[in-house]
């Protein structure tokens, strides 16, 4: 069969690889070419956040946007008793004033280049997972060694279209970051949960951070200028960012598995760990500080993934993709050169029976100490292997990152390390039953609670320099060791590699499922396509505009005159009290100014701190949000009602100016 030269996609759905951007697409529908100097600057000047998300270089001497979400792990581990920076905010009126984040890195994308080949060359025992399996990851961490060795750029090898291609990532990293500038928790989440994921919104989630080198802000060549000019409805805009995960290319069965299996797992787990962290915040203030981060993030998953289950409900979800898959199965078998591929649905479809088997037997307690003692001693053993022959995360090119999160000076905290460890335990125990082998050895004739509490209030492991000696000690150090903590992490080690061994032997027997689907949809819908999302930067692009909802027509902005509107319509609603900055300033404050817009662009989780651009290049705004019909975004693209939200570039700046008093910062930014 001819492959089709058009794109199965729909409006402005696509997240495009900055090397293959639908060119002719936008030409034809927008009328508008990105020259490679656009798309070189827009890469240049992109962000991605080791913590989880977007962002982007605004200034030449260092000045990087994000979101204040995104930024919000870095401001609690700033945080003490006597500075919440979460809460309270923070302006640097000066250089020296600003805060160095203990463990952020920040990579910028350099470099692409394709390996398909010598990875495809390297896989020679396709129809043996577990051979196969090795193979693959013995190429990948060669290549990526050899890179990191080359250029010293951080090198990943990227799995794109399911398994059909795979390209290396080269970043440069930025280690030293520090907080320039964040609003009050108010401001940046005005609303709260209520608001959250809807739309008119009226919020500054914006952040401010500096990269430096050599102790002095760093020399950037590549930023983003800054519009003066808000957008307009109709207009063009593109986001580049870094969307986390898709599954777009999921068959009708692996999304059955989601809505059937994996998601209401998963939103069991996150209702048990709201109501503990909502328990343990009720001890008192300083409690609700600690807790409130994780809080926060459980909170945000759960409204997520219940709108991700809900679109999996509607039977027009799975009718549609049903229909879809039907057409490429049925043109697939009346091909001969294709139709020896279309066993792999009926493989994928294998896969999601074991998968379901294994949702339960998983022992990685999420636990800070715990994870922080399984790294050190997985670290330690792995690095008794030769390079090809580790897990992916402990290969020389990881290291550098691995040892930033395992030496963080972050605080841990007793009282939540306690909470959390206990209900892990106690989770392990509800789930293989008293009578499970593991779960004897762990316990050891203890409850859970008991556990945790020695294994926390006798660990050495909060300390940096005790795990950094560990690290240097090397395999003897770590196997000798009596800390609490790493005995636990001894018990479940054999345990954890058995579960780990079975994913990592699925994944491989689904890369190459989907391989053979890429192949068979390559053929038969075109080449011009994008593939699903992997946390690396990609494209997008779409139109500000608005939607219709309940018969209403809902407006594509919103200004600070709303903001101040919607906080007197919610009176005595704590999440809609905006902060004393706010109301102190109204009167100097441009209330016309836009505060937030939403657009038709295609993203999702990890899009956050996503710049927003318009066709010269410049910045107009930044995602910090999707409202609740993008939430099927993982799975299906529609432009019917899903929309991108957005903080004005204009607001940002209006807000520093007018409210925090921050006047050379706003007028540094774009410059």
């Amino acid at each position: 069969m001819t492959p089709s030269t058009s794109t199965f996609v729909l409006g402005d759905e696509g997240m495009y690889l900055f090397n293959d951007l639908p060119r002719q697409l936008l030409q034809e529908r927008y009328g508008f070419q990105p020259s490679d100097k656009w798309a070189d600057e827009l890469r240049l000047s992109s962000v991605r956040f080791n913590s989880g998300g977007s962002g982007s270089f605004v200034s030449s001497s260092g000045l990087v946007l994000t979101n204040h979400h995104v930024a919000s792990d870095t401001l609690q581990k700033l945080s003490s008793e006597d500075r919440n920076l979460i809460r309270d905010g923070f302006l640097a009126r000066s250089t020296e004033d600003e805060l160095k984040a203990p463990d952020l890195e920040l990579n910028v994308l350099i470099e692409i280049i394709d390996v398909t080949d010598r990875i495809n060359a390297a896989v020679t025992e396709k129809n043996n997972p577990d051979v196969s399996a090795k193979q693959r990851q013995g190429v990948i961490a060669s290549i990526e060694s050899e890179s990191l060795d080359a250029t010293g750029l951080r090198s990943d090898v990227v799995t794109l279209f399911g398994g059909a291609r795979y390209h290396l990532y080269r970043y440069k990293k930025y280690t030293d970051v520090r907080l320039v500038w964040a609003p009050e928790t108010a401001a940046a989440f005005f609303g709260g949960d209520a608001d959250n994921f809807e739309y008119p919104r009226y919020n500054l989630d914006a952040t401010l951070m500096r990269v430096y080198e050599d102790g002095k802000p760093a020399v950037i060549k590549h930023f983003l200028r800054w519009s003066e000019i808000p957008v307009s409805d109709g207009d063009l805009v593109f986001v580049s960012g870094h969307p986390g995960r898709t599954q777009r290319i999921f068959t009708v069965e692996a999304l059955e598995y989601l809505r059937d299996k994996r998601l209401p797992f998963v939103l069991d787990y996150l209702r048990r760990k709201e109501i503990l962290f909502q328990q343990y915040q009720l001890e008192g203030n300083e409690a609700a500080r600690r807790g409130r981060d994780e809080l926060f993030g459980i909170q945000n998953a759960r409204k997520a993934y219940t709108g991700m289950l809900a679109g999996l409900q509607d039977p027009q979800t799975i009718a549609t993709r049903r229909g879809r898959q039907h057409r490429l199965m049925t043109a697939a078998s009346n091909d001969p050169q294709l139709k020896p591929l279309v066993s792999a649905w009926k493989e994928i479809a294998d896969i999601q029976q074991e998968k379901a088997e294994q949702l339960t037997r998983s022992v990685s307690l999420r636990s800070d100490l715990f994870q922080l003692a399984i790294s050190i001693l997985l670290l330690a053993k792995e690095d008794q292997k030769p390079n090809g022959d580790r897990l992916a995360e402990y290969t020389d090119a990881s290291r550098d990152s691995l040892l930033t999160r395992l030496t963080s000076p972050a605080p841990l905290y007793n009282d939540l390390q306690r909470v959390k460890l206990a209900d892990e335990i106690a989770l392990l125990l509800e789930r293989r039953g008293m009578d499970d082998e593991l779960v004897q050895e762990v316990l050891a004739g203890r409850s859970p609670r008991e556990v945790a509490a020695e294994i926390v209030d006798q660990s050495k492991l909060a300390d940096p320099e005790v795990r950094r000696q560990l690290i240097d000690g090397g395999i003897n150090a770590v196997l000798g060791s009596d800390d609490p903590a790493m005995r636990l992490a001894r018990i479940i080690e054999p345990e954890y590699r058995r579960y780990r061994a079975i994913e990592d032997q699925l994944s491989e027997r689904e890369k190459q499922a989907y391989a053979k689907i890429a192949r068979v949809i390559t053929a038969i819908e075109g080449t011009g396509g994008y593939p699903d999302a992997t946390f690396t930067l990609r494209l997008a692009f779409g139109t500000v505009k608005g939607y219709v909802e309940n018969a209403t027509e809902i407006q594509p902005t919103t200004d600070f005159a709303g903001a101040y509107e919607h906080a007197a319509a919610h009176a005595g609603q704590d999440d809609f009290d905006l902060p004393e900055s706010w109301m102190n300033a109204k009167s100097k404050v441009d209330l016309s100014t836009q505060l937030n817009f939403v657009s038709t662009a295609d993203i999702i989780g990890g899009n956050s701190g996503s710049p927003v651009v318009n066709r010269e290049g410049k910045l107009v705004g930044l995602i910090f949000d999707g409202n609740i019909q993008s939430l099927t975004s993982d799975y299906l693209y529609t432009d019917q009602q899903a929309r991108a939200v957005s903080v004005a570039g204009v607001g940002i700046r209006e807000a520093l100016r007018s409210i925090y008093d921050a006047e050379s910062l706003a007028s540094e930014l774009g410059q």
